[in-house]
């Protein structure tokens, strides 16, 4: 299997001087791993006592009903949740980015003047030292 080669060429050393025992390793890390895994969930599901979380939260919505709010809850939807959440954000963001886009639109148009407010000042300029270069030749 994909997972045994790469328990071997983590060990290839090991591998080379005895494969038979590698794979003895590598079967019963496996079952041990595996058992470790099962326990874990199983105390997760235990020590989780998801009734009485559950029921702890609908005294937080009962006690919240007073608020203008209700107590948010996931749909079960993750894409609905994190939509409820981020487009108030986003749409704040991008009224903010648009603002800030005008105010730099605004700086570029003024930038822009005053460069072709110098381009005419300089076109002027050589264009009175040409004559002044002329009636002095």
């Amino acid at each position: 299997s994909c997972s045994y080669q790469r328990f071997v060429s983590c060990y290839r050393c090991f591998y080379k001087l005895q494969p038979q025992l590698t794979r003895s390793i590598y079967d019963q890390f496996i079952s041990q791993l595996q058992a470790s895994i099962k326990e874990e969930i199983q105390e997760v599901k235990n020590e989780g006592n998801l009734e009485g979380l559950l029921g702890s939260l609908d005294k937080i919505v009962e006690e919240a009903k007073e608020r203008e709010e209700p107590a948010w809850r996931p749909s079960g939807v993750p894409e609905d949740d994190i939509c409820s959440a981020m487009v108030p954000y986003l749409l704040k963001h991008r009224c903010h980015l648009r603002r800030a886009l005008g105010d730099r639109e605004e700086h570029n148009r003024k930038v822009a003047e005053s460069v072709l407010m110098g381009r005419d000042r300089i076109a002027e300029l050589q264009q009175l030292i040409q004559a002044r270069q002329q009636a002095w030749q």
